[in-house]
């Protein structure tokens, strides 16, 4: 398996032998491998029963540094163990030396609290599958991390993954399930997704419970189940947000989710797919593609959508006038994400309310403001 798989199976390791250190650093923003590792702690940390005891989701953005490492070094009363994920990193490594925050981190790490996981994520570095071909802004934050928290935190690489690797993991995960899986049906889902893990995992375990008892899985079973409705919808959705058109817009996300268990993971797994989507349009956008057979050029293996969309995707990205409208979107794609993870009362709204938005012309700003440019968080 390549990096990403072999760093997060280390991980695993740990947490299943309780071998863990007092802190790790999640970099990449790979959201499969980010979702395996999460899943573990929780799994083995975080009894059902006490989540609203032990487990804190902090936003640095929201809440400084020091308030985290308070919270981390203060024993609860209600849980014997507790599992901090402390998102947006990237927010100590802007606007000055940050020296009094770093002096804070190494002070806790010199005597933690051992009843206590920090898990730091760092989504906002790509990491390729293969790493020696990592841009180099990326490397420079990877590097920055690594020299400042290396020392302290365990560091997980959340590579994207290859072709091959993505192969060879529905391959095993098909014999650990007991179930034939073709080498045909296997690279033509592999093919058809791009390499996205995530999306893989959800189609192949759709795939596990179309084919029921047969327990095989053939070409043409992916061609019926994958190739057709669920990502067709989706792209229709962007297209119906792209074309402010709220009412289909909303009919549309309806179907998806009635189309699913409506659960956390699933709310989660369309709101990663859209921000791909409008990640894919702007990249389209700033490069300025205009035909289907260039945009091969202009997105990386593993960025790439099936060959079916690429012409409505460049329709859709060209609707935007401007790169601020689809940062935009990720903005707020970035803001329901948070909302979806902090244990909302109701999932559908929260995604409803995301594509009025998304669907809604972007206010104009009086003269005189000065333009933000939004960052990608998902």
């Amino acid at each position: 398996m390549g990096a990403g798989f072999a760093s997060t199976e280390r991980f695993l390791a740990e947490v299943r032998g309780n071998k863990l250190r007092p802190g790790y650093v999640l970099a990449g923003d790979e959201i499969f491998l980010y979702e395996r590792c999460r899943r573990a702690v929780l799994e083995a940390f975080v009894p059902a029963d006490l989540r609203d005891f032990c487990l804190s989701e902090i936003d640095l953005g929201e809440t400084s540094i020091f308030e985290a490492l308070d919270r981390a070094q203060t024993p609860s009363l209600m849980a014997p163990f507790q599992v901090l994920f402390l998102r947006n990193l990237k927010q100590l490594y802007t606007r000055g030396a940050k020296k009094d925050e770093f002096a804070a981190i190494d002070a806790y790490f010199r005597s933690p609290n051992p009843q206590a996981l920090l898990l730091f994520v760092a989504d906002h570095i790509r990491i390729p599958s293969d790493p020696r071909r990592m841009d180099l802004e990326d490397k420079n934050r990877y590097e920055r991390i690594r020299e400042t928290l290396g020392d302290h935190c365990g560091m997980i690489e959340l590579a994207r993954v290859d072709e091959a690797d993505a192969l060879r993991w529905l391959m095993a995960e098909a014999e650990r399930q007991q179930i034939k899986l073709e080498q045909d049906a296997a690279r033509e889902l592999v093919d058809a997704l791009g390499a996205d893990m995530m999306l893989i995992a959800n189609e192949f375990e759709k795939l596990t419970l179309y084919v029921g008892l047969k327990r095989q899985i053939t070409l043409g079973d992916v061609e019926t189940m994958v190739l057709a409705a669920k990502q067709r919808s989706l792209y229709e959705l962007t297209d119906a947000i792209s074309a402010k058109d709220k009412k289909r817009a909303l009919a549309l996300l309806d179907g998806l989710l009635n189309a699913s268990d409506g659960g956390e993971e699933s709310a989660i797994g369309h709101l990663y797919m859209l921000a791909r989507t409008f990640r894919q349009m702007l990249v389209i956008l700033e490069k300025n593609v205009r035909d289907p057979r260039a945009i091969w050029q202009a997105l990386w293996q593993g960025f790439r959508m099936p060959p079916f969309a690429a012409e409505d995707l460049i329709r859709q990205a060209r609707r935007y006038k401007s790169k601020r409208e689809l940062t935009r979107a990720l903005r707020l794609l970035a803001r329901a994400d948070l909302e979806l993870r902090s244990q909302p009362p109701d999932k559908k709204l929260v995604l409803e309310r995301l594509v009025m938005d998304l669907a809604s012309e972007p206010k104009a700003m009086p003269v005189g403001t000065p333009s933000v440019q939004y960052a990608m968080e998902i």
